[in-house]
């Protein structure tokens, strides 16, 4: 992981690397703790949602997540119905979450985790501008072989960059 200021001057962390957690009696887990180092030893609040495309859920920092949803509310018009009923959506199945201090442990609530199919096993997977949480099973078998993701690489990219 590493920071980086965006166009606002405001520093951004970008989340790289995969680290396994398992959920506690009440439902917590530990947030990675290389995560953490990144975030300047605290962590701060996050919002976490269910993922749109795939099966995992995504956790933004707070700072972040703001920054997306005014993006996504400039589009909208909220005297249009269908953007309303959007936002409605966007808005749904979302949660605030904050490592606790001493043991960096988080409350994701069970809703969410039952919507990804997470039991005991999960893993936080840094993508970049956010951190993606997996049911352990779903994040293996999601997993791209290389020839898999050479053919996509060039498909999207063009054959001159790959």
């Amino acid at each position: 992981m590493r920071n980086r200021n965006n166009a606002n001057g405001t520093t951004m962390v970008k989340f790289i690397g995969e680290y396994g957690a398992r959920i506690d009696d009440k439902g917590r887990m530990v947030f990675p703790a290389a995560f953490k180092a990144q975030m300047g030893g605290t962590c701060g609040k996050f919002v976490v949602k269910k993922d749109l495309y795939a099966d995992c859920l995504e956790m933004f920092t707070y700072e972040e997540w703001e920054r997306t949803s005014d993006d996504v509310r400039e589009k909208l018009n909220f005297f249009n119905p269908d953007d309303e009923r959007f936002w409605r959506g966007y808005m749904s199945d979302r949660a605030v979450v904050e490592p606790d201090e001493k043991l960096s442990r988080i409350l994701v609530p069970k809703k969410l985790l039952e919507s990804i199919g997470v039991v005991k096993d999960a893993v936080f997977f840094g993508s970049d501008h956010k951190i993606e949480i997996w049911a352990r099973e779903r994040y293996e078998a999601q997993k791209m072989s290389n020839s898999d993701f050479v053919a996509l690489a060039r498909r999207i990219l063009g054959n001159k960059n790959v």
